[in-house]
């Protein structure tokens, strides 16, 4: 950080740190005790995908250490899709009440990517979760290049609407498991993101 930047109030952001992931297990027990929203057992990772050889070989790396839990009886084979954007999404799925798994498997397939040199085009994972007493759905997004997190809570229903109460409400009831994202306009709507709604 420069002169000029403390001057101005610039600070640096936040560095990727994929094992900030490991802490929602952690926030999942505060969600269900606080707000009474539980894991649906389904995750994705969202990144821009690239042309070629190399990403052929990392879905097939990800195809294959992902989906040999599931033919042990471990999970549901790894899905990839491509939204309206152009964005590819990995959907993992898991047991509801086995989220450990799941974020370990979101973190595999996070690091297998960086590793391959496609972490700038690492955007963001997730994790869905459900209110048990309605039928609210909720998402924690991780930002993979702010090293951060924040909720996203569509409002049932309604198209492209989402609950921003709700949202504030759960920033601080996940401040002590998560880095939450200080800045609101990067808390980026991800409708339609697979696991969050299916």
């Amino acid at each position: 950080m420069g002169f000029l930047d403390s001057i101005l109030g610039r600070g640096k952001p936040a560095r990727p740190d994929l094992d900030q992931l490991f802490g929602l297990p952690g926030a999942a027990v505060a969600l269900e005790a606080g707000a009474g929203f539980t894991p649906t057992g389904a995750g994705s990772v969202c990144f821009a995908a690239a042309e070629g050889g190399a990403f052929g070989r990392i879905e097939t790396d990800v195809r294959e250490l992902l989906d040999a839990g599931a033919e042990r009886g471990g999970g549901v084979p790894v899905a990839f899709s491509q939204d309206g954007y152009g964005y590819t999404w990995v959907l993992v799925r898991r047991p509801a009440d086995d989220i450990a798994s799941l974020v370990n498997d979101l973190h595999a397939v996070n690091t297998l990517l960086q590793e391959a040199g496609f972490g700038p085009q690492l955007l963001c994972s997730l994790v869905a979760f459900h209110e048990t007493a309605g039928d609210r759905a909720l998402a924690l997004v991780y930002l993979y290049k702010r090293g951060t997190f924040y909720p996203f809570a569509p409002l049932p229903g309604a198209v492209e609407r989402r609950d921003n109460a709700l949202e504030i409400q759960l920033r601080s009831l996940l401040a002590d498991d998560l880095r939450v994202e200080a800045d609101l306009s990067r808390w980026f709507p991800v409708w339609g993101a697979p696991g969050l709604t299916d």
